[in-house]
């Protein structure tokens, strides 16, 4: 059986494939809609977050050949987790990542870290359409929320918690677009055009990420995007296609 780290709609679509092709997977995530998607294309779950040593205690006791890290490109943490528990229990690693894309544009500015872009927009000010999820919301709060000639737009998905984290913030509800994409450059450029957006902040999770759509659509509206770039992080065994992964566990001879 494969350990298997699910973070995105594509890394689903390869538990899928990796399924079909007879490999048995476990899916680790962290919230209940992600199990579910999985559970619905009959994959087993387990939802909630594992530190290294649990990772490795997981891997024991189920007796996992493999782990598949397939988490989100900045889920940082829980991808060194992986790297870690994998290493301790002695099992191969694979990682499976979106291709990072390129874009070059005068009005694109690319950041190291959230700080760094909460800091740069600080400086801008404006109406910013923040689109980088809840998770970090705090960092940009800190910084823009009550600050002058400021309007912070948070969008992201529509969950009970998110909106507790935006009023515990100061966010007030007419600054929230509560909505799970991905979205049509089409319904991006409305958005930007409905809250008359003149900075927008993203991070560079790749095209299945819906990066391109949310980047063209405003730079087609003439507005200044700063993007994160991803973290740096030592994977080993990196691939970017699912016949890769796959190919990965036959030269490892994972059991099927």
């Amino acid at each position: 059986m494969i350990l298997f780290l699910a973070g995105t709609s594509d890394a689903r679509e390869l538990a899928i494939e990796m399924q079909q092709v007879g490999h048995k997977v476990l899916a680790t995530v962290v919230t209940e809609s992600a199990a579910k998607s999985l559970q619905d294309a009959g994959i087993s779950t387990r939802i909630g977050r594992l530190s290294a040593e649990d990772m490795t205690s997981l891997i024991s006791a189920k007796g996992f050949q493999a782990v598949v890290d397939a988490s989100h490109p900045f889920a940082e943490e829980a991808s060194k987790n992986a790297l870690n528990g994998a290493k301790a229990a002695n099992v191969p690693y694979i990682r499976y990542e979106r291709e990072s894309q390129r874009f070059q544009n005068d009005k694109l500015i690319v950041v190291r870290d959230y700080e760094e872009a909460a800091k740069l927009a600080a400086e801008k000010r404006g109406v910013i359409m923040l689109t980088t999820g809840s998770k970090t919301l705090a960092v940009f709060a800190k910084e823009l929320v009550g600050l002058e000639n400021t309007r912070l737009i948070a969008r992201m998905l529509p969950r009970m918690d998110n909106m507790e984290k935006c009023a515990q913030l100061g966010i007030e509800q007419k600054n929230i677009v509560a909505i799970q994409g991905p979205f049509s450059k089409e319904l991006n450029k409305a958005l930007y055009e409905q809250y008359g957006v003149t900075l927008m902040i993203t991070k560079e999770s790749g095209k299945v990420g819906a990066v391109d759509e949310k980047l063209e659509a405003a730079l087609e509206c003439g507005i200044e995007t700063i993007m994160i770039s991803r973290p740096d992080v030592d994977y080993q065994n990196v691939h970017s296609s699912f016949d890769h992964v796959i190919a990965e566990l036959n030269k490892q001879q994972i059991e099927k």
